[in-house]
């Protein structure tokens, strides 16, 4: 890992423990891991302002190039849960996806649990989308 811990924007990361705390219970279990692994680390992330946040982590809104072990390959933008559309590759941040990757940099490398079994990826390239962060939580 890069910056040895998560690195979280203080306004994404209030957002985050949002919609955590609003997210329920799921039975689906790579998602009921995947959110309980994204708690975990956000406990121990460190916490920046957002003229600190280094270009190359993962936040809301990046657009982000992954390739997996088996030569998998994905380009998608991580969204809040109101702006996913899979048609449009944008990923909620609350899927397995999202929750693997986001506060990740640029050549890092995660084990994550999927709906297709545990994996590991690497993150190939994040390309910063400025936007007003929305606060909403909506899910």
């Amino acid at each position: 890992m890069k910056y040895k811990r998560l690195l979280i924007e203080k306004k994404e990361y209030v957002l985050l423990k949002r919609l955590l705390n609003l997210s329920g219970y799921h039975s689906d279990m790579s998602l009921k891991y995947s959110l309980k692994k994204l708690s975990e680390e956000l406990q121990v992330a460190k916490i920046l302002d957002e003229e600190t946040m280094p270009g190359d982590v993962v936040r809301l809104n990046s657009e982000i190039d992954i390739c997996a072990d088996n030569g998998w390959k994905k380009q998608f933008q991580l969204v809040s849960p109101a702006n996913s559309d899979i048609r449009a590759n944008k990923i909620s941040v609350l899927t397995p996806m999202g929750a693997a990757v986001m506060g990740y940099a640029r050549g890092d490398s995660i084990s994550w649990v999927f709906p297709g079994g545990h994996i590991s990826v690497k993150i190939e390239g994040v390309k910063q989308r400025k936007h007003p962060l929305n606060l909403s939580v909506d899910l």
